[in-house]
């Protein structure tokens, strides 16, 4: 097979197409609008459904529809059109149904711009809708990451029977790489909650209202051990570790960046590591501890006014200094830029 020259968007849409998505339900929104492209060109060929929704609102409570049959299905936005989402995701966590969703996000907040942003951080990892839910998110850092991770997301949907999210931005969103369409072995799980009709079997039924008592409790608590199973599911990508002194830690399409200027800080002999969180929730504790209980501090870069500095935080539990490189929307750094940010981080010491 060959590698095919496409955007990251594109490549999201490839990734579905080969995980097995049968239904898309959409409406455009740049900077993400090559996904229901795409998917308006393949679906039909592959037998499924695709459909240009009224509103994101409609889109995602389509989507709510489409997997409670048990079809494997997917809708794509960006941050505004994220946010019109926001009560469905809710229903969707309690009535534990699994479907996949993609944020290319822009800056915000408001209408903001469509420059590249991670500003979604927040959104995407607590939740967005109301009540006591979590997301499954992974955030890839280049086209091929893009295909594979979003193919992985229907797969731990269905085993976990929970919405999972693809959060990327406009920098990856639009870059075009060569990426390799190679086969992926995407796992199927029993559907035996499914709603397909009860001939011949007892009825089953989805719900999100828990009005008996205890009802409400129990249900908070299955879902709470199942975020708690996830945690086998956190990965991140650790590089140079032995001996750092410092460790810069960065996600997504700014990783890159980030990842570069690490890169030169080691050619000049500057003792530093770096650290990617692949999955953002649940997040990957244990590289950012064991670094942490080995003397090393963090410089946590984002794009975003500080984010998931928080989480580096929670994870090293005050044992290591974090800290932040904030860089608002808009304000993409050249590694250089970072590179100096680590000489300063280092002559602290």
């Amino acid at each position: 097979m060959k590698p095919v020259l496409v955007k990251g968007s594109e490549a999201i849409a490839l990734g579905a197409l080969e995980a097995g998505c049968r239904c898309y339900f959409g409406y455009p929104i740049t900077p993400q609008n090559e996904i229901p492209e795409l998917m308006a060109r393949e679906l039909p060929k592959r037998g499924g459904v695709f459909l240009q929704a009224e509103s994101e609102l409609a889109a995602v409570n389509m989507l709510l529809g489409a997997v409670s049959t048990g079809v494997r299905a997917m809708t794509s936005s960006s941050s505004p059109g994220i946010s019109l989402m926001a009560e469905t995701f809710s229903y969707l966590a309690a009535l534990e149904l699994p479907a996949v969703v993609v944020n290319v996000s822009r800056g915000g907040p408001g209408l903001g711009g469509i420059e590249a942003s991670q500003g979604d951080y927040f959104q995407a990892t607590r939740g967005a809708g109301h009540g006591d839910y979590h997301f499954l998110v992974l955030s890839p850092a280049s086209v091929q990451e893009a295909y594979e991770l979003t193919a992985k997301a229907f797969e731990l949907s269905e085993k976990y029977r929970q919405p999972a999210m693809i959060l990327t931005d406009a920098l990856l969103g639009q870059m075009k790489e060569p990426l390799l369409p190679r086969r992926l072995r995407v796992r199927e799980y029993p559907k035996d909650w499914a709603l397909t009709g009860a001939r011949g079997r007892p009825a089953r039924v989805l719900k999100s209202l828990f009005l008996g008592p205890g009802e409400l409790r129990a249900r908070n608590e299955l879902l709470q051990k199942k975020y708690r199973a996830m945690r086998r599911e956190a990965r991140a990508e650790v590089l140079y570790a032995e001996g750092a002194e410092l460790a810069v830690c960065a996600f997504g399409s700014l990783s890159r960046i980030v990842k570069e200027a690490v890169e030169m800080a080691r050619k000049k002999g500057y003792p530093v590591a770096f650290v990617r969180p692949i999955t953002l929730f649940p997040f990957p504790e244990k590289p950012f501890r064991e670094l942490a209980l080995r003397g090393v501090r963090f410089l946590v870069v984002e794009l975003n006014c500080g984010q998931m500095v928080e989480d580096v935080k929670l994870s090293v539990c005050g044992r290591a200094e974090v800290e932040s490189f904030a860089l608002p929307p808009s304000d993409l750094p050249a590694p250089e830029d970072i590179y100096r940010r680590i000489r300063r981080c280092l002559r602290k010491r």
